[in-house]
């Protein structure tokens, strides 16, 4: 089972990138986690942001097409124990098909995003940097993907 990350920005700072990484390279033997980082669109002075949005939404559907499901990581969603995340993700590798989490740009998750996601989740009621909200995303589907697997690291 792959579980995609399709979120906005390539350049991440080094500390970031290395701890995802670290995860990916880390993931039990049943699961995969893969990153999508589609391009953020340009916000400067007199920048259409509505359109800035939207175009973003488009990038990161198309980077999760392949996934039969979708997640929006959204602050308005849902809060989930990491045990209910486990449990997500249990149920999901008994049904198969993979699983697509979606991180907006600066400005949030196109609403086309939220209509297509058959879910949305909040990491956290704090207000989080992209690039942490994407290592906190990756350690998370990590750590329930153990206790799946029952191996020791979610302790």
């Amino acid at each position: 089972m792959q579980l995609i990350i399709a979120c906005t920005g390539k350049r991440l700072p080094g500390w970031a990138g290395q701890a995802v990484a670290e995860y990916q390279k880390r993931f039990p033997r049943h699961s995969r986690l893969v990153v999508r980082a589609v391009t953020q669109a340009r916000r400067g002075k007199g920048a259409d942001l509505a359109r800035a949005v939207r175009d973003e939404g488009e990038l990161l559907l198309a980077a999760a097409a392949s996934a039969g499901r979708i997640i929006a990581v959204d602050p308005g969603g849902r809060a989930l124990a990491t045990s209910h995340i486990a449990a997500r993700i249990a149920d999901w590798r008994r049904d198969g098909g993979d699983a697509a989490f979606l991180i907006g740009g600066p400005d949030g998750l196109s609403r086309r995003c939220l209509e297509r996601a058959g879910e949305c989740w909040s990491l956290s009621a704090l207000t989080l940097p992209h690039a942490l909200a994407r290592v906190v995303l990756a350690e998370q589907l990590y750590r329930a993907c153990c206790i799946v697997e029952g191996l020791p690291y979610h302790r």
